[in-house]
């Protein structure tokens, strides 16, 4: 049952950042990104994948 708990919060939470990540894109497409915004959304990017990473492994 734990597992299953933690694939539901894995879920969710992917689900949480996919939802951060179009509200930022739709942002971005109206008001543009300057230089600072696309240094973040880079970095935001680097980590989402280590976090990926991390999740997969313990819900696996």
């Amino acid at each position: 049952m734990t597992s299953s708990r933690n694939h539901q919060e894995a879920t969710g939470l992917g689900q949480a950042e996919e939802q951060l990540n179009q509200q930022a894109q739709a942002a971005a497409e109206i008001q543009g990104l300057n230089k600072v915004d696309k240094e973040i959304q880079a970095a935001s990017q680097e980590h989402a994948t280590e976090l990926d990473d991390i999740i997969e492994k313990y819900t696996t």
